[in-house]
């Protein structure tokens, strides 16, 4: 068989295992091994193990499991809901400012633990209910909250900008101050949105019909405001002094880990008395089991791409990439179509371990800036998460509130996600938005 068959029989292989209902992992690791057995040399096969263990003795994957534990911490804990009570005192008074208040502490709490569904799922239990109650449409109240989830993989520390880090040999360091710009810029303009959606639902009064109720009116007197500070300002002085000793060089990322889920641990321990068994169990647990599921997923999908490569199978797709002529532009264009496709079947770490190593030389050829193009990405990784059929932030919602109509849903998402194109255009026209920052970085 010719290089070109055995892709496509790789391909194939690789969709059909996938969509058989077998855990990610497994599907890449099975579909790599049947092909080691076929079209490599033995010798091969039994140096699976040693090749596995000698890509995951990574010091840099050491970040993953520390921020899943301190996301873990704060995710479990009530912090998520103060957050959101504390923003909404301050901000009830601006026209949507409940929901605006969600959007801040969706991008607050995806600061604090870096983790889309968790953000989801800990700002929507709270914020979800109470945007209902206040007059906000179905649609709008889980737009909001779906949406605003997904910056948990672009506001650092960003698990996905760290896998792409070791798929593309950049500094995580910069990667990560390279989210710092979009994740502002989408925060701005998902709020502008709220503000203009609100006003319109107000107007037209659809809100209190869906709902069928009176919207509560709020009023907050200054000491109420205050009094809600003391207990979420101290994740915010934890996540400030991370920020400040990655962005200032003091410490690497993985030091940085260390000290926000040492920080992150100590606040729940003390700011909500988290010290009993049954307190720490869920937060354990969690850690144990995500990061376990991320690393075997890293494992299997370094296996795969070695297979690919040694098949030339990466190397004969790289080769035709580049054999098109395509401009910068027209690449990027493209590329961003495959990955939105992708991103609708699957998670955003099987996609960057998968189809970096693909595409990495053709954006080599084509002098695309790979810090630049990891906001990019993670932009595009984040309409996968709101985007049928595998759009894991709707399943979240769905647990969340139950009663919502899926077409409700998707009404609410899809304004959201013309947003995010609009921000990857503006990616595009002003690249200093995701690279002033990362310029300036002076750590690795």
């Amino acid at each position: 068989m010719n290089t070109l068959e055995i892709g496509i029989l790789y391909t194939v292989a690789t969709v059909l295992i996938m969509f058989s209902g077998v855990p990610i992992a497994f599907a890449v690791g099975i579909v790599a091994l049947i092909f080691m057995f076929i079209f490599m040399p033995f010798s091969q096969v039994l140096i699976v193990a040693e090749s596995i263990y000698s890509e995951l003795n990574n010091f840099t994957l050491l970040t993953i499991p520390l921020f899943i534990f301190m996301g873990a911490a704060i995710g479990k804990s009530r912090a998520g809901s103060d957050l959101y009570n504390s923003l909404n005192k301050w901000l009830y008074k601006i026209p949507g400012g409940l929901g605006i208040a969600n959007t801040l502490a969706c991008s607050i709490f995806a600061a604090m633990c870096g983790s889309s569904p968790a953000t989801c799922a800990a700002i929507g239990s709270s914020g979800i209910p109470e945007m209902r109650k206040r007059g906000y449409s179905n649609a709008l109240a889980t737009g909001i909250i779906g949406a605003g989830g997904t910056l948990g993989i672009l506001i650092p520390p960003s698990l996905t900008m760290i896998l792409y880090g070791l798929a593309t040999e950049q500094s995580i360091g910069k990667l990560f101050m390279a989210g710092v710009g979009p994740g502002i810029l989408l925060t701005l303009l998902f709020s502008i949105w709220v503000v203009i959606k609100f006003l319109l639902e107000k107007k037209s009064k659809v809100a209190d019909i869906a709902n069928n109720q009176t919207p509560i009116v709020e009023n907050y007197s200054l000491r109420e405001k205050l009094a809600t500070l003391p207990r979420f300002s101290p994740f915010l002085l934890l996540i400030l002094f991370i920020m400040y000793a990655l962005y200032g060089g003091i410490a690497t990322p993985s030091e940085v880990a260390g000290i926000g889920a040492i920080g992150a641990f100590l606040l729940v321990v003390v700011v909500y008395k988290t010290w009993r068994w049954r307190d720490l169990k869920p937060i354990f647990a969690g850690t144990a089991k995500e990061s376990s599921m991320i690393m075997l997923i890293i494992g299997t999908s370094f296996l795969f791409t070695y297979v690919m490569s040694y098949l030339h199978i990466t190397q004969a797709v790289a080769e035709w990439l580049v054999s098109l002529n395509l401009s910068k532009w027209q690449f990027i264009f493209w590329i961003n179509i495959l990955l939105l496709f992708l991103g609708c079947l699957l998670p955003p770490v099987a996609i960057i371990l998968m189809v970096m190593p693909i595409i990495l030389p053709p954006m080599k050829a084509l002098n695309i800036d790979l810090i630049w193009f990891s906001a990019i990405l993670t932009v595009n990784m984040e309409m996968g998460l709101i985007t049928p059929p595998m759009g894991l932030n709707l399943f979240v919602i769905n647990g969340v509130a139950p009663d919502i109509p899926f077409k409700d849903i998707m009404k609410g998402i899809a304004p959201f996600l013309i947003i995010m194109v609009i921000g990857i255009i503006l990616l595009c026209i002003f690249p200093e938005i995701v690279m002033w920052l990362p310029n300036k970085y002076k750590g690795v």
